[in-house]
């Protein structure tokens, strides 16, 4: 079996959303001899289709949890936190959706993302006080703090943060992304983040950039 068939596998076996299934080509792909690096990126890829079958309404959120539970299975398997290329990756992320807003789904999907891609992710959950994300800051000496806000009234928590990160004196020392429906690049460049990512994918990508 070639790679390429076998990357199509692992996404495919995604976009079912069963454990099963992604345990099943995961267990081929390390019985083929594929490096952990790229059965992430079959994965990863299959997860960008969910995420994307999600948007457009053809699965559901209970269809996309089964999918980021059965990654996390996943990767949890390849032990990629122990093998010696891990250590040099500037990794550790925490990811949150702001104070007031109770949407994660998104948010839930980048972490999963991230993990997939190597990083540490301490995932704070939805509606998070701003003072928590300080506290995570410096409890986990982060790299980056990503900020969701998927509703207009919330999205000025994601500047809050900003400023709170700033009075700590912590605002040099962390990368800061956004992202959430009402977010755009203008407003990451107004409030002063870093950077702002439109999806999952892209996520991964903008971290990879700053972090890497």
């Amino acid at each position: 079996m070639d790679k390429q068939q076998i990357l199509k596998d692992l996404s495919d076996a995604m976009v079912t959303c069963k454990k099963d299934n992604i345990m099943a080509a995961v267990e081929k792909a390390k019985a083929a001899g594929m490096p952990s690096e790229e059965i992430i990126d079959g994965l990863s890829a299959g997860m960008t289709a969910v995420g994307d079958q999600f948007e457009r309404g053809k699965l559901f959120l209970p269809h996309v949890m089964m999918a980021a539970t059965g990654m996390q299975a996943a990767v949890d398997s390849l032990n990629l936190g122990k093998t010696g290329g891990a250590a040099t990756v500037k990794k550790v992320i925490i990811n949150g959706t702001v104070e007031g807003d109770v949407h994660d789904i998104g948010k839930s999907i980048v972490s999963t993302m991230l993990q997939s891609s190597g990083f540490e992710v301490h995932d704070l959950g939805r509606d998070v006080p701003i003072s928590k994300f300080i506290e995570a800051v410096k409890e986990y000496n982060a790299d980056m703090v990503g900020l969701s806000a998927l509703m207009t009234t919330t999205l000025n928590g994601q500047k809050d943060v900003i400023e709170l990160l700033k009075a700590n004196g912590l605002r040099d020392k962390v990368k800061v992304m956004v992202g959430g429906a009402p977010a755009t690049t203008a407003w990451a460049k107004k409030i002063g983040a870093d950077c702002y990512a439109e999806n999952a994918s892209e996520a991964v990508a903008q971290a990879k950039a700053l972090l890497l």
